[in-house]
């Protein structure tokens, strides 16, 4: 009887344990509530990646301002060539001489031949910083037209020295002005140096050439000079007729008159 008692005891004990067991089962329950949380924590991140996206949209915006920059040059050459200057010589009022000094037969002292041609044109350019434009600047000198008081001087020289028949003209090309204030003056008096090549007889050597100006009225009158060797061009010094000999120094000398032209 006691057996069966306390085995009754230990059956009820057994079941009243798997009845205490029961409510930790149910009160884990609630604990798995929070878990459908976490959705909600994910939310906001997935808005963030939004306003990154508003940063590139801005972007191509920048370059616009840039597209603008070229415009103001374009106008630069437009106002630089409006400041040129063209120089142009009024050949009706301008004329080459070469002055020799020259030892004639029966005389003692040497004398001075002069040769004159009155057939000279040419331009001078300047930029607007005062620069020669030297692919637009050349003076030329018809020298088949040279004449002195000496028929026969002329001939020979014209035929024997310079060779007209083929080399007719000498060009004269401006590289350089130096002395010569900018804005070119407007009046008064000025002296100033033109450097440049000057082509005879197909030979090429750099000369540089004395001026003196008046400015007025628009344009300029003057004197420009300078002196040469004719062995320098492959010239040898004439002898004919009358004339001994002539010096190997030549001096050149360009009245001029020019208008001026923007």
């Amino acid at each position: 009887m006691i057996k069966t008692w306390i085995a009754g005891l230990t059956s009820a004990a057994a079941l009243g344990i798997a009845a205490c067991g029961a409510p930790s089962t149910t009160s884990l329950a609630p604990t798995a509530a929070p878990a459908t949380v976490a959705p909600t924590v994910t939310a906001p991140a997935t808005t963030q990646p939004a306003p990154a996206t508003t940063v590139p949209a801005a972007a191509p915006t920048l370059p616009a301002p840039a597209t603008t920059q070229p415009a103001p040059a374009t106008t630069q050459p437009a106002a630089a060539s409006a400041q040129m200057v063209r120089l142009v010589l009024d050949s009706q009022s301008s004329q080459a001489s070469y002055r020799a000094r020259e030892q004639l037969v029966g005389q003692n002292l040497p004398t001075e031949a002069v040769g004159t041609t009155k057939k000279v044109s040419g331009t001078i350019v300047l930029d607007p910083t005062g620069d020669v434009v030297d692919d637009q600047s050349t003076i030329t000198v018809d020298l088949s037209a040279l004449q002195s008081n000496e028929s026969r001087r002329d001939n020979f020289i014209k035929g024997n020295t310079l060779n007209t028949n083929q080399f007719p003209n000498a060009t004269f090309v401006v590289r350089e002005v130096q002395g010569l204030s900018t804005p070119l003056p407007t009046s008064g008096e000025a002296t100033f140096q033109l450097h440049g090549d000057l082509t005879v007889r197909g030979v090429t050597r750099p000369v540089t050439w004395q001026v003196t100006a008046t400015f007025a009225n628009g344009g300029l009158t003057g004197n420009a000079t300078t002196s040469v060797k004719l062995t320098d061009f492959g010239m040898t010094p004439p002898k004919a007729g009358p004339v001994l000999s002539i010096e190997d120094q030549l001096n050149l000398e360009l009245a001029f008159a020019a208008s001026r032209q923007a």
